[in-house]
């Protein structure tokens, strides 16, 4: 809806004022903003930057400086959000190893920086080093047996919970928005909702500490997820900063979509990846000049994260891998059968996830969050320690499923039996049957894979910061191993049947099971997440191999197909529900036969349209309307008999209106007449002084017919950001149709609670 001041060319929104009053054009609290106007507004300011900018060459600076705004704002962004999650990096590394030992020679050392100074470290033990000592060597000087293993187990379930108890703690305290994931909520904002403080600087400053404390504790949960939201937090900091986008909702949106690419960017040392996810998952209006920017601020953020090299292997991940074995049109079932788990996985964990949240919310569990942190901390540490697959962080057990087994591999899934003096069956396939620590590890590997799809479950909604990308991406990696592993020993056992024959070139793996992990830990993101281009495109930078694209791809799609047949909604999508925000997604389809008379309101039997009229109410009439009800805005007709619409008034701007008038115009009092027309109505003499509120006034505000299809109205709604319609039959108002009134009656139709949409 364009404001009429600025359809007119006027800076002025009151005629008895030279500039604008404070707070005008602002939005309250939880309430949607009016993309139009906001587009509209920009393009007045544009147009008069660019008038002046003619004027002088200080106004033609100003001006270029205003072009360059935007991408200087993109630059701070992407050195803040790589710096920032350079130290989460090094921050979490270190933490989580503080749980098993400490460094001597330097306490500030993760164990393998520890290790990697000393002299004494040989290659075979190279995770051991006499600078490197375990709690029980410090405390007892004991290294091995029953007492040393207890203390170790003891010391590792005080410091989870240490650390969680602090993370819960200070958001409790000091920023209860900086819990969760963030993702929702972001969506939820770049579709035009307002949520003070979300993005602010406190939440900033206790996600980041908190994400670290989190992460180092243990914790079924990732940093990815909520690095969106710290990189968003810092695209909030610096657009305020500039008054361009300050003072445009609109135009902060558009920052904040640049923000979340650069939060992927480094989160999966993904720039391309995070714009796409940015396009696919987040935003609501993203121009090409966004995408522009967006690429920007993702080269720039994993760029400055490369330069802080936080996993000391001049990767921007702890898991990238290379893979040297192409993969075979016979894997593709496989492949698409770790689709199929994705999606079931995906479907499993979104309706027990929600449902656990909701039962959160509606019981007395919701009021002990502290409590609930501290018992899923304690449960997941007790069950994780005595498995190496869950002891050590999730991160680093996705590169060890990811990891081909090479000739200097050490780990237990690489315990394949070499003898050279055996013949090989078959000159192309390496003789390589599995070992005795291989299949140790399928057991671990196994419950591991139990244990991280329960705990999951109710670890993701706590009141701290969890993201979902790795878990997920651990679940699904877990599983993928496992089915490559079978894979390739049944390539070995039973080289001769059809589907192996000439598969490999001589000495090389006919099956890489670290590909298989990677394909199960995409098929898994996307059942939970239903992203595809984006996911394959983060997997594909990940692993820097152009020929895995093709089982990606088939994984990706195959696990959406799968999840998509028991419910469209993503984890994302599912948690705005739950929330009752009001988010108009895209991807939803309307396809019922109503029209508009169905939805609007007042419906039949209700109280009438609350209205203004032109020129007959008085300045105490309307603050009676606006005190007895809670509308965000009022309809202004010629009169109550003839209901021909004028225009459309904001609830907020006629309280700053009327407010300025009392403090700054002499004669208005409470029986002054308020009138919308050009020209002041005929009064008697002894009346007190009008109040000309025209400036205010929409008066092209967006109007359908009564017989307008829902489906059209819908579209509408969400392609040009509206935040109400009027609903009018030959100039006659008959109703109006708010937002929250589409998402009920969405609602309704899809046979869902109506009354869980809950925010204007």
């Amino acid at each position: 809806m364009v404001n009429a001041g600025d359809m007119n060319g006027s800076g002025n929104l009151m005629d008895f004022l030279d500039e604008p009053f404070p707070d005008v054009g602002t939005y309250e609290d939880f309430h949607t903003i009016d993309w139009l106007r906001e587009k509209s507004r920009d393009t007045d300011r544009h147009r008069k930057i660019t008038s002046k900018s003619k004027e002088s060459i200080w106004e033609f600076i100003k001006s270029l400086l205003d072009a360059w705004s935007g991408w200087v704002v993109m630059l701070l962004i992407g050195l803040l959000a790589g710096t920032l999650s350079g130290v989460i990096d090094l921050a979490v590394d270190w933490m989580t190893d503080l749980k098993e030992g400490v460094c001597l020679s330097a306490f500030w050392y993760s164990h393998e920086q520890c290790c990697w100074t000393s002299n004494e470290t040989t290659f075979d033990d190279r995770d051991k080093c006499p600078q490197w000592q375990k709690w029980s060597e410090l405390l007892v000087s004991q290294s091995e047996g029953a007492s040393a293993y207890i203390l170790n187990y003891f010391l590792y379930i005080m410091w989870a919970l240490c650390f969680a108890f602090l993370a819960v703690s200070l958001v409790r305290v000091f920023a209860p928005y900086a819990c969760g994931s963030g993702i929702p909520e972001i969506k939820t904002i770049l579709s035009g909702f307002i949520i003070r403080g979300y993005l602010g600087k406190w939440t900033l400053l206790i996600k980041t500490v908190t994400l670290v404390l989190v992460v180092s504790s243990g914790l079924s949960l990732g940093k990815e997820g909520p690095l969106v939201h710290v990189a968003c937090c810092c695209g909030n900091f610096f657009s305020s900063l500039f008054s361009k986008y300050s003072k445009n909702e609109g135009k902060r949106r558009e920052v904040l979509s640049a923000a979340a690419a650069a939060g992927v960017s480094v989160a999966f040392g993904a720039p391309i990846g995070g714009v796409l996810f940015s396009l696919e998952e987040v935003s609501y209006y993203f121009p090409l000049k966004t995408l522009w920017r967006s690429f920007f601020a993702a080269l720039v953020a994993a760029f400055t994260l490369r330069s802080i090299n936080p996993f000391g292997n001049s990767r921007l991940v702890l898991f990238y891998v290379e893979y040297h074995t192409p993969w075979y049109m016979a894997e593709l079932f496989p492949f698409i059968l770790l689709g199929v788990f994705g999606g079931l996985w995906g479907t499993l964990f979104i309706r027990c996830n929600i449902a656990w949240c909701r039962r959160r919310k509606t019981t007395r569990l919701g009021k002990y969050p502290v409590l609930e942190v501290i018992v899923i901390t304690a449960i997941t540490a007790i069950i994780a320690y005595p498995n190496p697959y869950t002891r050590r962080s999730t991160s680093e057990l996705i590169s060890e499923l990811f990891n081909d087994c090479g000739a200097l591999e050490s780990s237990q899934l690489c315990d394949y039996i070499n003898d050279p003096n055996m013949t090989r069956p078959v000159d192309d396939i390496p003789d390589r049957p599995a070992g005795p620590g291989v299949y140790s590890a399928m057991w671990q590997l196994a419950l591991a894979l139990v244990f991280k799809i329960v705990i999951t479950i109710f670890t993701f909604g706590m009141k701290i910061p969890s993201g979902l990308f790795i878990p997920s991406m651990a679940v699904g990696a877990m599983a993928g191993r496992m089915v490559g592993i079978g894979v390739e020993q049944l390539a070995y056992h039973h080289h001769d049947w059809i589907i192996f024959r000439n598969w490999c070139r001589p000495g090389a793996d006919c099956v890489t099971p670290g590909l298989y992990a990677m394909v199960g830990a995409a098929a898994c993101l996307g059942g939970v997440t239903r992203m595809t281009v984006s996911l394959v495109v983060i997997m594909f930078e990940l692993t820097g191999g152009l020929e895995y694209i093709v089982p990606l791809m088939a994984a990706a799609v195959t696990s959406k197909w799968v999840a998509d047949a028991f419910g469209k909604e993503g984890i994302y999508e599912a948690h705005i529900h739950l929330n009752g925000y009001p988010f108009l997604d895209v991807k939803d389809e309307f396809t019922h036969r109503t029209l508009a008379t169905d939805v609007m309101r007042p419906r039949r039997g209700e109280a009438p349209l609350s209205v203004l009229t032109q020129d007959s109410m008085t300045v105490e009439d309307v603050e009676t309307l606006i005190k007895e009800t809670d509308y965000n805005g009022f309809p202004v007709v010629v009169s109550k008999d003839s209901e021909r619409l004028i225009g459309f008034a904001q609830r907020r701007e006629l309280i700053l209106a009327i407010k300025n008038a009392r403090q700054r115009q002499d004669g208005v009092v409470s029986n002054s007449i308020v009138y919308f027309t050009e020209d002041p109505p005929e009064l008697p003499p002894n009346s007190p002084h009008p109040l000309k509120l025209r400036r205010i006034l929409n008066l092209s505000p967006f109007t359908v017919t009564d017989h307008t299809p829902m489906e059209t109205v819908v579209d509408i709604f969400r392609k040009l950001g509206l935040r109400q319609c009027l609903v009018t039959r030959s100039g006659r108002l008959l109703g109006i149709i708010t937002k929250k009134d589409v998402l009920r009656h969405m609602a309704q139709m899809a046979n869902q609670d109506p009354e869980s949409i809950m925010f204007n």
